[in-house]
């Protein structure tokens, strides 16, 4: 099997090609990335090395570019994971949010269907679904009410990916994972910012009191899940990955001090985030049926990702500044 992964230096894009190199004996990766701010070649540490891996730095906007590498490297799979994610930085400054994450799916659905690859994987997220009330759960074709320009970025890629399907009858099959931790994470997200600063006894901001609910997956479980989708998914269909692991932020904040041993007082509450959604909820049951389920455990996966951030050192210390151990809120300090 010959996988290309888009932004496969990335979080979840460095621990899916350690998932396949690991999995699979017989495979080809081909990781094509930008190496922006969260895309870094540190994050493929310990792989690179691997005559199964080909890494080309490359932006998936230029269709030039992406055209020669699939139509040298000829894939089997192309993963498109390719984006930008984080939702403050999408408040601050939402114009690369619309060119990664809305051109450059069009761009990579372009190449695709000019060069026949036989199946592409769009990577969605929970957050296309907006916020849910209690008890509402989203299944695949819940109406899309995006809240940031991130979600909208990204409803507007899974759109353009159905109508690829529908229009070109390109092999494509959508995922939707809910909030995903672990290894490799930048440390601007919930559980490396809490856990790096937690570790220096400084301040841990908390927007609201903290009483938004996210479902979380253990990256690995996600791997195991995209693989899953690959091989067993129908074509032209979308999927949700849900953690089954529904927690408020300020549970995961005091959890993770209460296993690393700190003070609840490093927590501080600041002023929310404008349209911050209260709940992400997603049903399960296609990907279910094809046999996946979560794997991890919360606490033990908590554990997992806490040690790594602790033995790693290296990985993060490049990453932050003084700033970093600040208490504000992103978009009152331009």
């Amino acid at each position: 099997m010959r996988l290309l992964i888009t932004g496969g230096a990335g979080f979840m894009g460095s621990n899916s090609v350690r998932f396949f190199l690991r999995k699979y004996d017989d495979i080809k990766v081909l990781v094509y990335d930008k190496l922006t701010y969260a895309g870094r070649l540190e994050n493929l540490h310990g792989v690179m090395n691997d005559k199964r891996l080909i890494f080309i730095r490359g932006d998936v906007c230029d269709e030039r570019h992406l055209l020669e590498v699939v139509k040298d490297f000829e894939p089997d799979v192309l993963i498109h994971m390719a984006a930008m994610t984080h939702v403050d930085r999408s408040i601050n400054e939402p114009s690369p949010f619309l060119s990664t994450n809305v051109f450059g799916t069009f761009m990579v659905l372009e190449v695709s269907r000019k060069r026949n690859v036989p199946l592409t994987i769009h990577v969605s997220t929970d957050e296309v679904y907006g916020s849910l009330g209690e008890g509402v759960s989203a299944s695949e074709d819940y109406p899309f009410r995006p809240s940031s320009p991130y979600a909208a970025s990204k409803a507007s890629g899974d759109l353009l990916v159905q109508a690829y399907w529908k229009t070109y009858g390109l092999p494509i099959k959508i995922i939707r994972p809910c909030n995903c931790y672990g290894p490799y994470q930048y440390p601007e997200k919930l559980i490396p910012k809490t856990i790096i600063r937690a570790l220096h006894n400084a301040p841990i901001p908390i927007y609201g009191k903290g009483n938004q609910i996210r479902d979380w997956l253990y990256v690995e479980d996600f791997c195991e899940a995209l693989d899953t989708v690959i091989r067993k998914g129908g074509v032209g269909e979308a999927y949700n990955i849900p953690g089954l692991n529904e927690r408020r932020n300020i549970e995961v904040v005091k959890t993770i001090l209460k296993i690393m041993n700190k003070p609840l007082n490093l927590i501080k509450f600041v002023k929310d985030r404008p349209g911050h959604d209260y709940r992400y909820s997603m049903k399960g049951d296609k990907i279910l049926r094809l046999g996946w389920r979560p794997k991890t455990p919360w606490i033990e996966g908590l554990k997992k990702t806490i040690e790594w951030y602790l033995s790693n050192e290296w990985w993060w210390k490049p990453l932050i500044s003084d700033k970093y151990y600040r208490v504000e809120t992103p978009w009152s300090s331009k």
